[in-house]
């Protein structure tokens, strides 16, 4: 089951402002929940999270 983060634990989550989000084309889109909500899926943050961990300790894996 996915759990879905809201903007200030993903900005908690992954050090990011709100600005660099949005800004990031790299960075996973958000989900709308609500009329005026939206919320990022774990799974996507931890697997970006994962990526660029990897793209830093020069294990293979590209940063896109």
């Amino acid at each position: 089951m996915s759990k879905l983060l809201r903007l200030r634990a993903t900005m908690e989550k992954t050090g990011k402002t709100r600005a660099d989000l949005y800004r990031d084309p790299s960075f996973p889109k958000p989900i709308k929940i609500g009329p005026r909500a939206s919320a990022w899926i774990e799974e996507e943050l931890d697997a970006w999270i994962a990526k660029r961990i990897a793209a830093t300790r020069g294990t293979g894996e590209a940063a896109e």
